[in-house]
């Protein structure tokens, strides 16, 4: 099984524009996202998809292909299957360009569902909730069925409780923004247009169970800790420096 790893990695985001370049810890951030990548043991080739030739150039510098991709592309995993249509690989990974604190083992693990199950369409992750993301609507939580396969993802606390316990922590779990894809899958996932339910909550996963896969949940204890606002970078830094993570050079 040939597997590949891609960063999608766009300049004009809406809310923080120049992102990958932006430095943390003292490195841009996409340098942490790709160092952290390379690190893993299931995946072949580690590719950038950027619609910027300055972040192309810092990937090449790292070591990693970098692709151009237009800025008019509507999505990361968008993005994605542009990059890697014409080449030949069995699973897709698609790689948060925003998580510095990215852990290659989690990547592996991803992958590993592809090698348990043939016929596997799409994988993720998710951990346990606490009442705080239970309740922000910037966290997507998912229901999940007794094989850890996705039912629904939602922005709001679901299941709804109707007595207002706490039964919804233990019903649900924590999203985490990783997704791995059968490379036939990813193709027409992006060949469907964007379905109802995916608007209505604005998580395109919500397509891939529209068109009827199965996607599958890997339970982790590891958190995600994306930036998507400046005022991101110092709470990633300070989890750094709580750590004892430097910049490796």
């Amino acid at each position: 099984m040939i597997v590949c790893g891609v960063i999608p990695a766009r300049f004009a985001s809406t809310r923080f524009p120049g992102k990958p370049l932006k430095m943390i810890n003292g490195q841009p951030l996409l340098s942490w996202v790709i160092q952290a990548s390379k690190k893993t043991k299931k995946i072949q080739q580690i590719l950038v998809a950027t619609d910027d030739e300055r972040i192309a150039e810092l990937a090449r510098k790292e070591g990693v292909e970098a692709i151009l991709t237009p800025s008019s592309l509507a999505t990361g995993t968008d993005r994605v299957w542009h990059t890697i249509q014409n080449k030949n690989f069995d699973v897709v990974v698609n790689i948060q360009g925003d998580e510095p604190l990215l852990q290659a083992n989690l990547l592996d693990q991803l992958v590993h569902c592809f090698e348990k199950e043939a016929h596997l369409q799409m994988a993720t992750l998710g951990r346990k909730l606490d009442m705080e993301s239970l309740l922000s609507q910037t966290t997507a939580k998912i229901i999940v069925n007794q094989n850890d396969e996705a039912v629904y993802f939602s922005r709001f606390p679901i299941p709804y409780s109707r007595d207002k316990s706490d039964q919804s922590l233990s019903a649900a779990l924590k999203h985490i923004g990783l997704y791995a894809y059968r490379r036939d899958f990813l193709e027409k996932f992006c060949k469907q247009s964007p379905v109802a339910i995916e608007q209505a909550e604005g998580l395109e996963q919500l397509r891939a169970l529209y068109l009827g896969a199965k996607i599958k949940v890997l339970r982790v204890d590891a958190d995600s800790w994306g930036v998507d606002t400046p005022e991101d970078l110092q709470k990633v830094e300070n989890i750094m420096r709580e750590r004892g993570i430097r910049c490796p050079k």
